[in-house]
């Protein structure tokens, strides 16, 4: 069955009126003679640290799969809201999550990888109703309990969403147009890409890029899926970057609170990195005077939960700032303790790449908002306590 996939990241919900304006798109586009739609949201911005916060503080020992369960009520919220918002414009509507997405996962809690998927549920949902909603992030294992597939993974979801439905592209919204030489929030003279490489955006993405999940790129150029990045504003759909088998780029990423761990020697170091490779997680080996450590730049939290299991005699988990130049030739990393000095590094070599470059207006706002219902679902002050 033929359908158009969107996918609307979280800053495309910073308030309960956005689900009307993105409503409003959707019936546009069928206005406008589109059939089908599928829309994949994901949780209000901010939504997901909210949750697990929640959860940890009632138990700082939960279990993978309950924290799973927990996070994933975020996308489920977001897709509720949208689907109340569109059939209020009298829109044949209907909604799923991961327990009836199709998609099946391994029992990697916290971020599960994808063995399986069965059209099958949203083929019927779309004969149905014109549209239907995908709650992102989510799937089931094989024993039926729900998977989170990680942070920032709705992108996944509509790319494996897709190529279930014979799609060869899939629409991507979040707050700027596309995929930028470095963070337009933070790096002035940023340049929007017009078309960029699978490849180049995935090793984006690994060192701190957010337009994009690099295991969503990952599936994407494996099943032939072109990606069509945009925002949504109010004079429409702005169309910003396709990311297609070709285009190449100079970048410059800025990836936060990465994690460092400091190892005993340095084959336990070496092993620690096997490790990762095995799990598909990017790391960069470090030789510091203090001794032997790698630092961990995706998936940060599964990560740190396999170290942890391990039993590897780490000496220290701490954080750092890394600040990747990434060009024909490679990648360059640079680790910084003081998460200013980084921005400043990342200017300095923006610029260096750039020259003189000017970039184009991103409207009022100076960074990446969270929205201020992001605790519409729970609140983290009280826990235990006597308010209601």
């Amino acid at each position: 069955m033929s359908a158009t996939v969107l996918k609307f990241g979280g800053s495309s919900f910073l308030h309960p009126e956005d689900y009307g304006r993105v409503a409003r798109h959707i019936a546009d586009r069928l206005a406008a003679g589109e059939n089908k739609i599928v829309a994949v949201v994901s949780a209000m911005s901010g939504t997901t640290g909210n949750l697990k916060a929640v959860m940890l503080d009632v138990n700082k020992q939960a279990s993978p799969s309950t924290l799973d369960a927990a996070l994933a009520t975020g996308e489920m919220l977001s897709a509720c809201l949208l689907e109340a918002a569109i059939s209020r414009l009298t829109i044949s509507v209907t909604s799923l999550n991961g327990y009836s997405l199709g998609i099946r996962t391994d029992s990697s809690f916290g971020r599960a990888s994808i063995e399986s998927v069965d059209p099958t549920p949203i083929v019927a949902a779309l004969q149905e109703h014109q549209v239907a909603i995908a709650a992102g992030a989510q799937a089931v294992d094989q024993s039926g309990s729900l998977t989170f597939l990680g942070r920032n993974s709705s992108d996944l979801t509509a790319i494996v969403i897709a190529s279930m439905l014979g799609e060869h592209a899939c629409e991507i919204y979040s707050d700027v147009p596309g995929v930028y030489t470095a963070d337009p929030y933070l790096i002035p003279g940023a340049q929007l890409v017009p078309e960029i490489a699978y490849g180049t955006i995935e090793q984006m993405s690994r060192h701190g890029a957010k337009v994009l999940h690099y295991r969503a790129v990952e599936y994407a150029e494996k099943q032939a899926v072109t990606i069509v990045c945009k925002s949504l504003t109010r004079n429409g759909a702005v169309v910003g970057t396709i990311v297609t088998d070709h285009g190449d780029t100079r970048s410059v990423t800025v990836a936060r609170d990465t994690a460092v761990v400091s190892c005993a020697s340095f084959a336990e170091r070496d092993d620690l990195r096997a490790l990762l490779d095995r799990q598909d997680i990017s790391s960069i080996c470090l030789e510091e005077k203090d001794g032997a450590s790698i630092c961990i730049t995706s998936d940060i939290d599964f990560a740190v939960r396999l170290v942890q299991l391990t039993g590897t005699r780490s000496i220290s988990i701490g954080s750092r700032t890394v600040v990747t130049e990434i060009d024909s030739s490679g990648l360059r990393v640079h680790l910084q303790e003081d998460y200013e000095r980084a921005i400043s590094l990342a200017r300095q070599i923006h610029e260096r790449m750039y020259p003189g470059a000017v970039s184009e207006p991103l409207g009022s706002r100076k960074a990446k908002q969270r929205s201020p219902y992001s605790s519409l679902l729970i609140r983290g002050n009280n826990v235990g306590g006597n308010n209601a």
